[in-house]
């Protein structure tokens, strides 16, 4: 029972290391194959309605939150263990009954909450016996569970907290704590939602279900397929053609799967060989794939579940992650393709034969330009269009604008059907010839409604992920029944009946297969719980991070440093999602801490897609990147070195959390439109030459100074304030006695910087720099008093007298009796923009050196040409 994210001619390694990973191990057949595949279809269609309008239109099956995440829990834990083997040895054709005794008494104690939701709502924190031997149950199952499907390191992990959450009082120095009863334990993690069954588990429930569900049938229908023949058809015939076509080709299957492993087996099956074949070593094509296909999951929108984690822990909607995260992973991709231009230019290799028309330059410019305004114009008229007919039909809108998709989707069947159908090439056969662009791309532009509804729901409606995503499968479920008969039809075959049965088993197997992608996603958020309860219930948080802050020695991006290290650590043995809810619960709040202490006050999305992105630069690292073997099974090269290479070509990712941590523009972050064009333009810019730099080829083969020069450029280009603060201080500084006069000379959108130090919860000393904003008030004291802030003189200091309850001085996190060190004032100077001016020179005295190396080559190749 292979996922649809499997290509069908992968290698046999890598099919069975991609299954292995993401959907078990074993082949069954006979009636249990079909009980799982009833199971696998049961989870999905539950999670379907409790995500749906239907329950609170019908009047039934109305679930609450808890109940969800109980039932959701009872499935994966049923599915793991008839799925995954205890042992290399067990049996995989069949489920041994200690497994079935398993899954059935881990499923009922996942569903206690459930069932017995009510006795449970009236004991809260006075756990019986029977909820104590249930949940002890529960707990070791579902670490038995997470063993199986995810491998033993995150069930070390999650040991080594509850054996800490009990055996407080017996540790050294820092490390003790008064310790908790083993009831305590019990009932806060398994019988609240602070534990198990918390917010990670609560997220994988309500979001992450559906949009992997929703990529499951995207791929299922035929668009992975889709996409790799696309990418191939536009980039397969330039220098090292089908490498670019993998980048291209990772990052949109990126967009609908969560799965790097997945990724790199359903594109790197085609792209490897063919990489192999214009010139590029195994071991190369390998990490390319890799490096590509692990990108992904920093790919709007799904990112590897991660994304909607952010929205519950940071508190931002998800529309607000998504605007964040996108411009890194824009840069991150089109840098990769660089990366791998360079490497064709060093081997000077040539790409694919096209069989496309020659056409000059100037000709697919004018192209590209139209067709994007013409997309721009469609867009614009479909958004003013429905926000004029919305007002006019009322209540009927929902079903206008049903049957206008209808209409377009049927539209663009008919349109695809004039052109050949698509077909599934053998990546073993010769493919000497690439297919037409225009009709590769027309024959399949069906595909692409789903995600625009998907968009259109997130963006513009501003519905939540989940009905977004319901209403995005809803459409997609439609497109797998009937796109085979329609098509059909449209081509003169009559043959509606056996179409109709190829879609409805179409739908069938993405809903298995969506359940199946979900079993270890629920397992790791679950068991994520465990760790994310033992903070909460013992402050070991607290702990970490004092003694993280005493390794980094007050130093920010020392602290980054150990946080880039730790999280690596952690991934090479934990998944993506369950390593990011770890490292964030430990260390994002203690960096943004850190961040205000030295003054730099660092936004919280900032902190957290810092971890995450090198959350994910453990499925790359040797020794334990499965994607990196993954690759190799598919490439024959070794999965070290792969990793290694991989690795390589992955440092511009490595490179990005750092600089969007002191410069959060590329966050987009307090940015208009214009200033974020202009900043996604020149950190493209700058990501392509800090690549050229690491890769010591820019048009030539670079000289160790001309590498030096690279980097001292494209570090100017993403921070030119960090050589604007050296030339002149944003910073003007004032008598702290004149903190109020201060205050009244901010402009409207300016903000006073205030060092104060005290006590704090604990009655430690600690100091912490606050910006402050202006508010209204027509002086610096009345604007004081509209903030809620009151100041008194003790001689020569400047003491916070009184905080206004719930006021916004109390939220900036000033608090009584503290002793105001430092005030600042804004100082104007010139924009920093105007430094990028002599990195630029040095860029174009850099490119004239390379180029006059370059052009007896450059000579020699076109008389190549011309003969």
């Amino acid at each position: 029972m292979n996922t649809a994210s499997r290509g069908d001619h992968a290698t046999p390694n890598a099919q069975q290391m991609a299954q292995a990973a993401d959907t078990g191990g074993r082949q069954l057949e006979g009636i249990t194959r079909r009980l799982l595949l009833a199971v696998a279809v049961a989870w999905s269609l539950f999670q379907l309605w409790i995500t749906s309008p239907l329950p609170y239109l019908m009047g039934f099956g109305v679930f609450s939150a808890t109940e969800a995440r109980s039932i959701h829990l009872a499935f994966a834990l049923f599915l793991a263990f008839l799925s995954y083997p205890a042992l290399k040895r067990s049996p995989k054709d069949r489920v041994p009954l200690p497994d079935w005794a398993m899954a059935l008494v881990g499923a009922f104690c996942a569903l206690y909450l459930y069932l017995f939701y009510d006795q449970l709502a009236n004991r809260p924190g006075n756990p019986i016996t029977q909820d104590v031997v249930v949940g002890i149950v529960g707990i070791v199952l579902l670490l038995e569970g997470t063993r199986r499907a995810l491998g033993p390191p995150l069930t070390i992990v999650a040991l080594v907290f509850l054996g800490y959450s009990l055996a407080g009082p017996y540790m050294p120095g820092m490390l003790a704590h008064r310790g908790v009863s083993f009831e305590a334990l019990v009932n806060h993690q398994w019988l609240t939602t602070q534990g198990v069954f918390g917010i990670a588990l609560g997220v994988s429930t309500s979001f992450v279900f559906l949009f992997v569900l929703f990529g499951a049938l995207l791929d299922k229908a035929g668009a992975g397929n889709y996409f790799i023949k696309v990418a191939f058809s536009m980039l397969g015939h330039y220098r090292g053609g089908p490498a670019k076509a993998a980048v291209v080709a990772s990052g949109l299957t990126g967009l609908i799967s969560g799965s790097s492993i997945a990724n790199t087996v359903t594109t790197g099956t085609f792209t490897i060989p063919m990489m192999k074949r214009v010139g590029f070593s195994a071991t190369k094509s390998g990490a390319v794939e890799v490096a590509s296909s692990v990108n992904g999951q920093i790919m709007p929108p799904v990112m590897g579940a991660a994304a909607f984690l952010m929205v519950e822990y940071v508190g931002i909607p998800y529309v607000e992650v998504i605007k964040h995260a996108f411009l890194p992973a824009v840069i991150s991709y089109i840098a990769l393709i660089y990366i791998v231009h360079l490497e064709a230019m060093k081997a000077g290799m040539q790409g694919l034969k096209s069989a496309n028309p020659p056409r000059p330059w100037l000709f697919r410019l004018l192209g590209f330009a139209t067709g994007l305004v013409g997309l721009m114009a469609l867009s614009a008229i479909v958004y003013y269009g429905l926000g004029w007919l919305k007002p006019l039909l009322g209540s009927a809108t929902p079903w206008v604008v049903a049957i206008l998709l209808a209409a377009v989707y049927v539209g663009l069947l008919k349109l695809g059907a004039r052109y050949p159908e698509l077909e599934r090439d053998n990546p073993d056969s010769d493919i000497t010839e690439l297919p037409r662009t225009k009709p590769t791309v027309m024959v399949g532009l069906h595909y692409i409604l789903p995600v625009v509804v998907l968009v259109w729901c997130l963006m513009v409606e501003r519905l939540s992920p989940g009905l977004s995503a319901f209403w995005a499968t809803v459409l997609m479920m439609v497109i797998m029944v009937t796109q085979r008969p329609i098509d059909a039809l449209f081509r003169g075959r009559l043959q509606l009946g056996d179409n109709l049965r190829h879609g409805v088993r179409d739908l069938f197997d993405g809903l298995v297969d969506g359940a199946r992608n979900m079993v270890g996603i629920g397992i790791a958020t679950a068991t994520a719980g465990i760790i994310v309860g033992a903070v909460s219930q013992t402050g070991v948080g607290l702990v970490l991070a004092d003694l993280v802050e005493q390794l980094s020695m007050g130093s920010l991006f020392l602290m980054l440093l150990l946080t880039a290290v730790l999280s690596l650590i952690l991934g090479m043995g934990l998944p993506t999602t369950a390593n990011y809810i770890v490292v964030s619960a430990l260390l994002a709040p203690v960096i943004v801490q850190l961040g205000q202490q030295q003054g730099l006050l660092v936004p919280l999305i900032a902190v957290h897609l810092f971890v995450f992105y090198f959350g994910i630069m453990a499925d790359v690292t040797p020794p334990v990147g499965l994607a990196s073997f993954a690759a190799a099974a598919i490439s024959g090269a070794d999965p070290i070195r792969t990793g290694f290479q991989a690795f390589w070509y992955s440092l511009r990712t490595a490179a990005l959390p750092f600089l969007f941590i002191f410069n959060t523009d590329l966050l987009l972050i307090g940015v208009d439109w214009w200033h974020g064009i202009l900043i996604f333009v020149v950190a493209t810019v700058a990501m392509l030459i800090f690549a050229a730099a690491t890769q010591g080829w820019f048009i030539d083969r670079n000289r160790w100074y001309e590498t030096i020069a690279l980097l001292l450029i494209a570090f100017t280009l993403f921070r030119p304030g960090f050589w604007q603060d050296m030339i002149v201080s944003p910073w003007q500084q004032v008598p702290t006695a004149q903190f109020a006069r201060a205050y009244g000379e901010l402009g409207d959108n300016q903000s006073l910087r205030v060092n104060v130090e005290g006590l704090d919860s604990y009655g430690a000393p600690t100091s912490l720099v606050i910006e402050v904003p202006a508010v209204a008030g027509d002086s610096g004291q009345q604007r004081l008093d509209n903030l809620g802030l009151t100041l008194r003189q003790d001689g020569e200091q400047t003491i916070v007298d009184m905080v206004a309850w719930g006021s916004q001085a109390s939220e900036l996190g000033f608090d009584l009796d503290q002793t105001v060190t430092r005030v600042a004032l804004p100082q104007s100077r010139f924009a920093k923009e105007w430094l990028w001016l002599p990195a630029l020179v040095l860029l174009a005295l850099v490119f004239a050196l390379q180029r006059r190396r370059r052009e007896p080559a450059l000579r020699s190749e076109a008389k190549a040409r011309n003969a």
